[in-house]
């Protein structure tokens, strides 16, 4: 059961359809211009991943905006230790495919927001969460999801970064126990937005197509 966190107040909205959208949304690794977002398009962001709707109303997010060059740069080392660690484990055939894609932007969006999960929040006896754990956690995915289309519609690029351990981004940003952190997001000003997603652009995987998705009554 799920209840939404509230409206986000906002004096300008955005054209775009949440069809138009979901279409265009990218994961942005390359066009990132470096140049800030202003201020107000960033609360309304902030705000679309805090209407998100959560289990048992926890709202169990919380959005950590980093800026700070040193910590950007030390993040993107470890991510690109991650990377290779991640490219040795690979087939060769599976690294020449590999090794041309980008997978973050940290330093090239100049921020990254970090989304976090705190399982206490709202204590034990949360409404919903009862036999499916994770509904915690799927709350908190809920508000990157709102956060990305928002970002989209305000023509501001998102790219989610998972090549890290969760120990170091937690020692690096200061985050108490229990929370956890589930995503950096790269956020930024970008030039463009790729037409075909890089992981389908560059052949590493291509998209199922939706009748190979849906079922009828069972699996």
């Amino acid at each position: 059961m799920t209840e939404s966190a509230g409206s986000a107040e906002s004096n300008v909205e955005p054209g775009l359809s949440v069809y138009d959208a979901i279409r265009r949304r990218r994961d942005v690794r390359a066009e990132f211009t470096g140049m800030p977002i202003a201020a107000d398009v960033l609360e309304r962001v902030l705000g679309a991943g805090h209407c998100a709707p959560s289990v048992g109303n926890t709202q169990p997010w919380d959005f950590v905006v980093v800026r700070d060059p040193r910590t950007l740069d030390r993040f993107a080392d470890h991510v690109a230790d991650a990377r290779l660690r991640f490219a040795r484990s690979l087939p060769d055939e599976r690294r020449q495919t590999f090794d041309p894609i980008k997978i973050e932007g940290i330093r090239e969006s100049g921020m990254g927001v970090v989304v976090t999960y705190d399982r206490s929040r709202g204590g034990e006896h949360i409404l919903g969460r009862h036999t499916v754990d994770d509904t915690g956690l799927f709350s908190a995915v809920l508000a990157i999801q709102n956060l990305w289309l928002a970002a989209t519609a305000e023509s501001v690029g998102v790219g989610w970064v998972s090549f890290y351990d969760e120990s170091y981004l937690t020692e690096l940003l200061g985050i108490p126990e229990p929370v956890r952190p589930i995503a950096w997001l790269c956020v930024g000003d970008v030039a463009e937005f790729q037409q075909v997603p890089d992981l389908e652009r560059l052949g590493w995987r291509g998209r199922r197509p939706l009748a190979d998705a849906v079922h009828l009554e069972k699996f």
